[in-house]
């Protein structure tokens, strides 16, 4: 449930403007999310998010790229359920709900041979430049499974 709820939050931050943890919080209830303010206080400092300047001049909460930057978290690396590789493409396969989440993480890898990643609920289809570079992919992404 940890695991699925920040990367919810990751979900909302990379598709939301956020200025609160109230709101984080709200947005998780009305998912079915049962949450206190403390627990997304927690989830925020545990994914190590930070407060950028917004595009109207307050702050909202952010993704810190070079965290989520593939240490992806355990919760989150965690929901991953097979990584392959054909040609040039890289098939990750996640829990019901977690890929979108996931392919957030990885366009922010910038991982040089990466072209893109699309997401649809638990696939996620990553091309990359040559398959060189699908296969140092796929096995970087194994060899983070392995250590959560």
């Amino acid at each position: 449930m940890k695991g699925e709820r920040q990367a919810r939050i990751l979900d909302i931050l990379s598709k939301n403007e956020v200025h609160t943890q109230e709101e984080i919080t709200e947005l998780l209830r009305a998912e079915g999310f049962k949450v206190t303010q403390a627990t997304v206080s927690r989830d925020l400092r545990e994914l190590k998010l930070t407060k950028n300047m917004s595009s109207k001049g307050g702050y909202k909460y952010g993704i810190n790229n070079f965290y989520v930057n593939m240490n992806l978290n355990n919760s989150i690396i965690q929901s991953i359920v097979e990584v392959r590789y054909a040609m040039n493409n890289v098939v990750i396969k996640t829990y019901p709900g977690m890929a979108q989440a996931i392919a957030s993480g990885v366009d922010s890898l910038q991982h040089k041979t990466i072209l893109g990643c699309v997401a649809g609920d638990d696939t996620i289809i990553v091309v990359t430049e040559t398959e060189a570079g699908a296969e140092e992919l796929c096995w970087q992404l194994r060899e983070l499974m392995k250590g959560h």
